[in-house]
């Protein structure tokens, strides 16, 4: 069985080095890099499973990295952490739209590092958690396709990151229903994150502007303000 392997990027040398023994601990392969240059370098040596990735780094910060990650074919779809001191809502909105996946505010608890690490292994390393109990894989002009994270509407196909994978499936097993941004936030993180309004909200503006490319005009997401989300079929 082959080890899960960590890079941790972070110019905090005690910091970097509490992430590295405590993930060790855990059974990770851990890489290490203290600035954006070798952090990216690394990435595309070692491919990892997961980057954990602080913002204000010498040389190239954090979301510059996050960028060229998503930009490079070979590890676009490596799930990020993305760390920071700033605790700002505006760096968690530019994390999120560079397309990280979690986000902790400096400073944090190991332990909560490691139920998030856990969790966004889980959920980008099978079949998303709410599509393993899926009832529907087509309904009318819908259908999910889970091993490449995909939805297809109508002949249009529309490929989705893990995460707006399962807030979609989660839609479409309820469609017609409303979904509280609670359920959202148990049933797809696992977990509660912090800010987690904003957090919901980035994500579903990702997930409906690339549901709109294949809707043909039909909007298929609705907000139900002050309650959740709805998928209308």
């Amino acid at each position: 069985m082959s080890v899960t392997k960590i890079l941790v990027v972070d110019d905090d040398t005690a910091i970097n080095e509490l992430i590295k023994v405590n993930l060790e601990l855990q059974g990770y392969e851990v890489f290490q890099a203290y600035n954006g240059t070798e952090g990216f370098a690394l990435a595309k040596q070692e491919a990892p499973s997961l980057i954990i990735l602080d913002v204000m780094m010498p040389e190239v910060d954090g979301f510059t990295v996050a960028q060229r990650v998503r930009q490079s074919s070979e590890i676009a779809d490596t799930p990020i952490i993305m760390l920071t001191a700033l605790g700002e809502l505006n760096d968690k909105v530019n994390g999120f739209n560079l397309g990280v996946d979690d986000y902790l505010t400096k400073p944090f608890e190991i332990e909560e590092l490691i139920v998030r690490v856990r969790a966004l292994l889980k959920r980008t390393r099978q079949i998303p958690k709410s599509s393993a109990v899926r009832d529907l894989v087509t309904y009318k002009e819908i259908t999910l396709l889970p091993e490449t994270y995909s939805v297809q509407i109508n002949d249009k196909i529309q490929k989705l990151t893990p995460i707006e994978f399962d807030i979609f499936n989660l839609l479409f097993q309820n469609h017609g229903n409303m979904v509280s941004g609670a359920r959202l936030l148990k049933e797809v993180w696992g977990y509660d994150p912090d800010d987690n309004v904003e957090t919901i909200r980035v994500h579903i503006r990702h997930l409906r502007s690339k549901i709109d490319k294949i809707s043909d005009g039909k909007k298929y997401i609705e907000t139900i303000y002050g309650g959740g989300y709805k998928l209308n079929i």
